[in-house]
């Protein structure tokens, strides 16, 4: 997946990161990945939702055992115990690990679930954040409170899930601190596949790249981040963005002093992605580890 997000430079100053609830995640080259942090006006509809659709898988396996006569049996309360133990406990995880950190009501709401060095989260991570969210349900009110007899249930009050995420910068549940995760929002207008590049400058300049360079898979984000975007930019900000990783691999390469950072980004973006069958290539960066 490609970062929501990318810009090269210092990390905003704390109170416009609060104002616009971004936040910059800087990779070892030294490029700011910028994310949009989801808050609870949409985290909270994607509970709802996924809430709501276990609740569905569960009344519809209890319909299908009540028709085959099996419901009230032990056999049928069995099933339905395991079925709601799977649900409950490893719903969001499972789909968090095999759905790049989405569920079904994370995707519908835009979001998505990352660790917070910007990486796609990992198994462990996913399951985790799922099962420590029944620390966000407490204190848990008995039913006695209420005037009902007492029993094996309570009902959640969520203050620990509604409290946490006020008193850390990135929005961040108790589940999001201890796994390192965060959530942000999923910015579909710039997902548009690998942009092709018809600068013949650009190309050129490829060329002059050494050929046993490969680029990290941080950087490779970065530049395809930077090519989708430099559309957007005047050329005298594309020059002030790229130079903060062009002029030291300027220098790496070394190629002449004027050479332009913003050509270079897409020089590497091009032998990166494109020159090299641009899928199977993407593929490949996004999956080798880190450098």
């Amino acid at each position: 997946m490609l970062p929501a997000g990318a810009r090269a430079g210092n990390s905003m100053a704390r109170d416009e990161q609060q104002i616009d609830a971004t936040i910059d995640i800087v990779t070892p080259e030294n490029i700011a990945f910028q994310y949009q942090l989801a808050g609870p006006f949409r985290r909270l509809p994607a509970f709802l939702i996924d809430a709501a659709l276990r609740l569905g898988v569960w009344m519809v396996a209890v319909f299908v055992l009540g028709i085959a006569g099996i419901a009230g049996g032990g056999a049928g309360i069995a099933l339905l115990f395991l079925l709601w133990f799977v649900l409950e406990w490893f719903y969001g995880g499972l789909l968090e690990t095999f759905w790049n950190g989405q569920t079904v009501g994370k995707r519908m709401l835009g979001i998505r679930v990352l660790s917070t060095d910007g990486q796609p989260i990992n198994g462990l991570q996913a399951v985790m954040r799922n099962i420590l969210r029944y620390v966000d349900m407490m204190p848990l009110i008995p039913l006695t409170a209420w005037g009902l007899p007492a029993g094996p249930y309570a009902i959640p009050t969520f203050m620990v899930g509604l409290l946490t995420p006020m008193f850390t910068q990135r929005f961040q549940r108790l589940g999001d601190v201890v796994c390192g995760t965060i959530v942000v929002i999923e910015q579909r207008g710039w997902l548009l596949g690998v942009p092709q590049l018809d600068d013949p400058r650009a190309l050129a300049l490829s060329n002059l790249v050494p050929p046993n360079f490969q680029a990290p898979r941080t950087m490779a984000r970065a530049l395809a981040a930077y090519v989708e975007r430099r559309q957007h930019f005047s050329p005298a900000r594309r020059q002030e963005i790229a130079r903060h990783l062009g002029a030291p691999l300027r220098v790496r390469f070394q190629l002449p002093a004027d050479t332009s950072c913003d050509l270079l980004l897409c020089a590497l973006y091009h032998r990166t992605f494109v020159a090299d069958q641009a899928g199977d290539s993407l593929t490949r960066i996004m999956h080798q580890p880190n450098e």
